[in-house]
Formats: C-alpha cells, structure tokens, sequence
C-alpha cells in the first residue's frame, strides 16, 4: 500500500472533516448542557473534539491523515460560527497534531483501539496545554483540576478511542472503507477465521 497521500485520500479526509465539523459545531451546545458547577463533568464529552482525527486515519491509514482531518474539520466548526471562534482553529491544530505524532509513534502500523485511545488522551494534553496558555484553568482547586483532567483523559480515550473505533468497524462491516482502502493480506486473513 503506498505511504503517500493520493487525491482520494485528501478528499475522503475532506469530506469525513466537514461532517465532524459540523458536529463540532453542534457539540458546543450539547457540551455546555453538561457544565455543572462545582463537577466539571462536561469533560467527559470533550474527547469527541478529537474524533475527526481518529476516524481518517482509521479509515485512510496513511501519514497526515489525522493532521489534515483534525485541522480541516476544526477549521470547517470555526467557519459554521463555532462557540469557540478562531480559537477553535488553533485547538484542532494542536490536537490534530498530539494524534498524528501518537499515529506515528506506532509507524502508521497499529488500527487498534487502544491506539485511537491513546491519540485522544495525547490530544487531550494538546488541549490542556492551550487551556494552560488561555489561562481557562486558573479559577479550578486543585481537587476541581485532578477532576477535569482525569474527566478529559477518560473521556478522550472512550469517546475518541473506543467511539471512533466501532464507527470505523461499523463502515468496515459495511464495505465503505475498501473504497479508500485496498485490501490487505491482513483483511484476507481476517475473513478466514
């Protein structure tokens, strides 16, 4: 299978980041529900922000996907009127590229679930790494902080790693992926067992 990115690649990432930027935008509303004061629970839904990452490169299996994705679907919620207004162009940059060096990490190589987590909880730290910068966390105990972060991270990992990964199979099940995606001796051997 060849490494580089082809024109189909490019737009199938497109167009799977237009529909996570239009639930990206969408997502604001359905995240500030779940602001409560004193819990900050909405972090538990956070991870769904890094989904767009996940689901390209799970689906395309090629380096730059998840970059690409991440950027292109945060920059598509930003144009829709996100809550968030450029700032969310520069979260789905930096989130886009935790999941890319995560993807990397494992030399473009692993489609596991526990690696779509992973590059969820490193966009995670992405993102608390602007919330640092924005100064969004100063007004947090630090019993209130322990909670946000280990709300994010384990909502990273379930709704960008175990989420984006049974989307993924759902498609596969449904032979959408092997449109984009040539079969591999691995698939071959899959449907022997």
């Amino acid at each position: 299978m060849s490494k580089g990115l082809k024109l189909t690649d490019i737009l199938v990432t497109i167009v799977i980041a237009v529909v996570f930027g239009i639930i990206y935008r969408v997502w604001g509303d359905v995240y500030n529900v779940f602001k409560v004061p004193g819990i900050p629970l909405e972090q538990l839904i956070y991870g769904m922000w890094y989904m767009a990452a996940a689901v390209a490169f799970l689906i395309i299996r090629k380096p730059g996907v998840a970059l690409l994705a991440e950027v292109a679907a945060a920059l598509f919620e930003m144009l829709l009127g996100s809550h968030y207004s450029v700032s969310s162009l520069t979260y789905g940059i930096v989130q886009g590229l935790c999941a890319e060096l995560t993807f990397a990490a494992f030399r473009y190589r692993n489609y596991s679930l526990s690696v779509a987590g992973l590059a969820g909880i490193a966009s995670g730290v992405g993102a608390l790494v602007m919330d640092i910068f924005g100064n969004y966390l100063t007004a947090y105990s630090p019993w209130l902080l322990v909670q946000y972060v280990a709300y994010r991270f384990i909502g990273a990992f379930l709704i960008c790693g175990t989420l984006a990964y049974a989307l993924v199979k759902a498609l596969e099940k449904t032979g959408v992926t092997q449109l984009v995606r040539p079969v591999s001796q691995d698939d071959l051997d899959a449907l022997g067992r």
